[in-house]
């Protein structure tokens, strides 16, 4: 288990929800909608998208967009959804770039946090290919003191799998994890954080950095 990070889910989800009754900001009311639902939330809204793209355009029209919110049970308005849709639909084409919106959406992290969540990402990454997989994972950390690889309820592959699981999307795990998905993670994480010290602490330590 990540180290402190099903706490930090829990403690983010409560602040998100508590601060879900004093905003009033479209946006944020959908950042927190997601957050609500954990570190994974806002990469899960974008695994619905992804689906609903059918056409592979990266992008979605307006209708999209409202179904993709309503399958993820999200409680938004019609008004509230078109207010959203002008703020990412900056050239007023009638479709927004999903790449985009989620990273808009995604909480602002400094760049103190970013570089330390980059440098989490390279000590897994060993081939340096910008994905992290189950092989990268074979040099960096040890499955041997898993309470389940120790009880033989799991073989080293599936310690590894569980893992690579945390940082995946709840929808759509393929056992890969791109720097975005990543970034995601901990851009959930980092919302529960208030001083960028202490992120940068807890990540040394997670990571032994």
């Amino acid at each position: 288990q990540m180290p402190g990070t099903a706490r930090h889910d829990r403690e983010m989800a409560i602040q998100a929800k508590r601060n879900l009754s004093k905003t009033t900001d479209p946006v944020e009311r959908l950042r927190l909608q997601c957050l609500a639902r954990g570190s994974a939330g806002i990469k899960g809204l974008g695994r619905v998208f992804r689906i609903m793209d059918d056409d592979n355009s990266r992008t979605l029209d307006f209708k999209e967009f409202v179904k993709g919110l309503n399958d993820y049970a999200m409680m938004i308005d019609k008004e509230e959804a078109q207010e959203i849709f002008r703020v990412f639909d900056k050239d007023g084409s009638g479709t927004i770039d999903f790449d985009e919106f989620l990273v808009t959406l995604r909480p602002p992290m400094s760049n103190a946090r970013k570089e330390i969540i980059m440098q989490a990402f390279r000590k897994l990454d060993k081939t340096g290919d910008g994905v992290i997989t189950i092989e990268d994972l074979r040099g960096v950390y040890n499955a041997k003191h898993h309470p389940k690889y120790q009880n033989g309820d799991w073989t080293e592959d599936q310690v590894f799998r569980a893992f690579l699981d945390n940082f995946d999307s709840p929808y759509d795990k393929d056992g890969k994890v791109t720097t975005e998905e990543f970034m995601n993670y901990y851009a959930g994480v980092s919302a529960s954080i208030d001083t960028d010290v202490y992120f940068i602490i807890m990540m040394k330590n997670a990571w032994k950095l």
